[in-house]
């Protein structure tokens, strides 16, 4: 039985569909929502706009942060075991870190289907939290 599944947010399609997957085939499990503050994103808002300050580091990421959340659990009904977190970094290392400290169960992750190039470039977050993570891990892609 599976009774805590984490679900990493960032307010694409591919996680909202993981989302919905999570509450249907988890509908007893505490759901964790996740969102991964990028300090890459201050760090080049900084240099691009003077007055940027070093106090406002995470002041932007962690208001798209709260309020990605805030969306994610519009879309579960009101009944629905529901718990938010915000942390920072990699998004990948921070998933895998999050699995490995909390007593989480199994993750539902969003993929956004990027081939070829793409996702030589960019990377998949969710192809490095399937190789990494030590509790089973459930990839969603979104309708198409």
């Amino acid at each position: 039985m599976t009774a805590h599944v984490l679900v990493p947010v960032d307010g694409s399609a591919a996680a909202d569909t993981a989302l919905e997957y999570a509450h249907e085939q988890f509908p007893n499990a505490g759901l964790t929502l996740l969102y991964v503050m990028d300090p890459m994103a201050d760090y080049s808002r900084r240099r691009s706009f003077p007055g940027y300050r070093d106090d406002d580091e995470f002041t932007n990421e962690r208001e798209k942060g709260e309020l990605v959340l805030e969306n994610a659990i519009e879309r579960l009904p009101d009944d629905a075991s529901i718990e938010t977190t915000l942390e920072s970094g990699d998004p990948a290392d921070a998933i895998v870190r999050y699995t490995d400290d909390g007593d989480v169960d199994h993750v539902v992750i969003g993929s956004h289907g990027r081939k070829s190039v793409a996702r030589f470039l960019l990377g998949s977050v969710a192809e490095a939290v399937v190789r990494r993570s030590v509790v089973p891990v459930t990839v969603v892609r979104p309708d198409e």
